[in-house]
C-alpha cells in the first residue's frame, strides 16, 4: 500500500471564502492535508483580532471533505509545525514571494529541504480578501450582546490594548477605521473606545462635574454604536451612590457597553488632573468595596467588567495606600484595576505596576497615559499593563483645529486661507457608510 503525501498549507480564515476553497482543493490533490490554522493570538499580533474564535474556524475548516486534519499555528512562523509533521508540500498563494511575507517564505523553503520537502505556489485569487470582507461586514455596526463580550475575548487574545476617546459618531468612526501599517507588515489600530465624562461635557460647553445625565451619555454612546463595533469602558466618576450604580450597570448592560471604571472618591467631583489643587475627598476602602460587590453583583452578563480606580498618587497619598487599596478592591470582585498620576515623569506608575504584578498577576492592569504620555507601549505592556487608555487626545486635538480656523476667517474676511488645513468634503463624505451611494 502506497502511503499518502503529506500536504500543509496555514491559514488565518476568518471568513472562509472561495480564495480559500480554491487552496484547499488544490492542496487536497498533492495527498492528506493539514491545515496550520492561525490561533487568536499570532492573527492578533500582526492585524485585528479575528471575528470567530479558534474553536469556531476550526470547526467550519474540519467540515470540509478535503480537510483532514487542522492544528494550532502559533505564529507567522511555520517552522515549529514543519519540523512537527515533516510534510512532503506545502502550498501557499504567489503573493507572498516580495514583500513584508518574504521572509517567512525562504524559512518555509529551507525548513523544508530538511528533508526534500516541496514548496508549491499557485495564482493568487484577485479581488478577494477576508479583511475586506470583515470591514464591509462590520460596518454595519454590531449588536449589544455581541459588542459586550468584546472587551474580555480581546483581553484573552492580546497582552495589552488600547482604546481611545471619543464623543460622536463621526469621532467613533475615525477610531474605528484609524490604523497604520509598519514596516515588518504588522497593523496598528485602536482595539476599542473610552468614553469620557470630561469629554462629554467639554463638547457640550460644562463644566466636567457630573452635570451631563446618565441619559444624556448613553444617548451619545448610541450614536458611536451605530456607526461602529468595537467595544466601549464607560467612565462613571465614582459611581453614585451605592443604591445607584446597579441601575447605571444595568443601563449600560442593555446598552451594549463592555465595561465601567469608578473612582473611589466622593463629593462634588473634581477632575483629577488638578490634584490636590482643588479640594477631592477620597472614599474609604470599607466604603468603595462596598461599591464595588454592589456593581458585580448587580450586572446581567457575565461579560461586564467592573474596574477600581485608584486615586491614591493623584491625592499623594502614597504608593503604600494605593497598593492596600487595590488589593483590597481586587478582593471586593473588582476586575481591573486603574492607577492614576498627574506627574509628567512615568516613575511612579513604573513602581506601582511592578509592585501590584509581584502579587497579582491576574488582575487587569489599566493606565491612562495622559501627562506621563513619553513612556512607550510597550514598555507599559513589559509591566503588565493590559488596558491603555487615551483619554482625551481626540477632543483636545479639536479645539487648536476649531480655533485656528475661526481666527482665519475672522482675519481674512473669507474661508480661502483656512482651507490647507481643512478635511475635503470628499473624503469627509467618503468616511459616513452609504453615504458616497446618495
Amino acid at each position: 500500500m502506497i502511503k499518502s503525501k503529506k500536504v500543509y498549507i496555514a491559514m488565518a480564515s476568518d471568513f472562509l471564502h472561495h480564495g480559500h476553497v480554491n487552496i484547499i482543493e488544490k492542496a487536497a490533490e498533492y495527498g492528506d492535508l493539514t491545515i496550520g490554522l492561525l490561533t487568536d493570538r499570532a492573527i492578533a499580533s500582526y492585524k485585528r483580532v479575528p471575528f470567530l474564535d479558534f474553536k469556531d474556524r476550526s470547526k467550519i475548516l474540519m467540515s470540509i471533505k478535503s480537510v483532514k486534519k487542522v492544528i494550532p499555528q502559533q505564529s507567522l512562523d511555520y517552522t515549529e509545525n514543519l519540523i512537527k509533521i515533516k510534510p512532503d508540500f506545502v502550498l501557499h498563494g504567489d503573493d507572498w514571494k516580495n514583500g513584508v511575507q518574504k521572509e517567512t517564505r525562504n524559512k518555509v523553503i529551507k525548513t523544508l529541504k530538511k528533508w526534500n520537502g516541496k514548496l508549491i505556489e499557485i495564482p493568487y485569487t484577485e479581488n478577494i480578501s477576508s479583511t475586506k470582507i470583515l470591514n464591509e461586514f462590520l460596518s454595519n455596526g454590531s449588536t449589544a450582546d455581541i459588542r459586550i463580550g468584546k472587551l474580555r475575548r480581546y483581553l484573552q487574545v492580546k497582552k495589552c490594548i488600547k482604546l481611545i476617546e471619543v464623543h460622536s459618531g463621526l469621532s467613533g468612526l475615525v477610531a474605528e477605521k484609524s490604523f497604520v501599517q509598519h514596516k515588518n507588515g504588522n497593523v496598528s489600530y485602536f482595539d476599542g473606545f473610552w468614553s469620557s465624562s470630561l469629554v462629554d461635557s467639554t463638547v457640550r460647553g460644562k463644566p466636567d462635574n457630573e452635570s451631563v445625565s446618565l441619559t444624556d451619555r448613553v444617548r451619545t454612546i448610541n450614536e458611536i454604536f451605530e456607526v461602529t463595533s468595537k467595544p466601549l469602558i464607560y467612565d462613571g466618576d465614582n459611581g453614585g451612590t451605592t443604591d445607584i450604580i446597579p441601575y447605571t450597570i444595568r443601563t449600560l448592560e442593555r446598552t451594549g457597553v463592555s465595561g465601567i471604571i469608578i473612582e473611589d472618591k466622593k463629593g462634588i467631583k473634581r477632575n483629577s488632573l488638578f490634584g490636590t489643587k482643588a479640594k477631592q475627598n477620597q472614599d474609604s476602602i470599607e466604603n468603595f468595596s462596598k461599591k464595588i460587590k454592589a456593581a458585580k453583583k448587580s450586572q446581567i452578563t457575565e461579560e461586564f467588567v467592573v474596574i477600581a480606580r485608584v486615586e491614591s498618587l493623584i491625592l499623594k497619598q502614597g504608593m503604600k495606600d494605593a497598593l492596600k487599596r487595590s488589593y483590597a478592591y481586587v478582593k471586593a470582585g473588582a476586575d481591573g484595576i486603574m492607577i492614576h498620576s498627574s506627574q509628567q515623569s512615568p516613575e511612579e506608575i513604573k513602581q506601582f505596576c511592578r509592585e501590584f504584578r509581584r502579587k497579582n498577576s491576574e488582575t487587569y492592569l489599566i493606565v491612562v497615559p495622559t501627562t506621563y504620555n513619553s513612556i512607550y507601549e510597550s514598555e507599559l505592556e513589559k509591566l503588565g499593563v493590559n488596558v491603555i487608555i487615551y483619554a482625551n487626545q481626540l477632543i483636545r486635538s479639536i479645539y487648536p483645529a476649531m480655533q485656528k480656523t475661526s481666527e482665519l476667517i475672522l482675519k481674512n474676511g473669507r474661508s480661502k486661507e483656512a482651507s490647507k488645513y481643512l478635511t475635503k468634503v470628499k473624503e469627509i463624505i467618503n468616511l459616513i457608510p452609504f453615504a458616497s451611494d446618495n
